[in-house]
């Protein structure tokens, strides 16, 4: 098994985060009809707020987690794995350090929305105990939105 670590993005992380959002988004381009919203976010301001960690594989980052704190809840605002690295549990691990986050701010619960079109996510948060709250547009996406009450 590769060794992996999660840290939080650094300035000199923003070109390989933006690739591998890239590459893990692309793929949704077509069947959404335009780019996913995380394609286009500024990560150069999220690093530097300190919203971003990344999960490094063999000092490659493989992984990358967007977090934003609410009043009353955490949003995972984007969560992306490398195209090669999918399937390895990465994306797990990733969502357990955002549970580690919200208990960790004092939030019992998490927030997340995905395009309704992407519907390996919509069968993927249940699995990890998220419940499916409302659909609806937002910014021009037909959104589904998801949270999941910590214990």
């Amino acid at each position: 098994m590769p060794a992996e670590i999660l840290r939080p993005a650094a300035p000199a992380d923003r070109e390989a985060v933006e690739r591998l959002v890239e590459a893990a988004y692309g793929g949704y381009v077509e069947r959404i009809g335009r780019r996913p919203a995380p394609m286009d976010a500024d990560y150069a301001v999220l690093i530097a707020a300190g919203r971003v960690t990344v999960a490094e594989r063999d000092g490659e980052v493989a992984g990358v987690l967007v977090l934003a704190p609410m009043e009353d809840h955490l949003l995972v605002e984007n969560i992306a794995v490398d195209p090669t690295a999918q399937h390895t549990g990465l994306g797990r691990r990733l969502m357990a350090h955002a549970e580690d986050e919200a208990r960790a701010l004092g939030l019992s619960e998490l927030r997340l929305y995905t395009n309704e079109r992407m519907v390996e996510n919509i069968a993927w948060y249940p699995r990890l105990g998220y419940r499916e709250t409302e659909r609806r547009a937002e910014s021009g996406f037909a959104r589904v939105f998801f949270r999941k009450r910590l214990s």
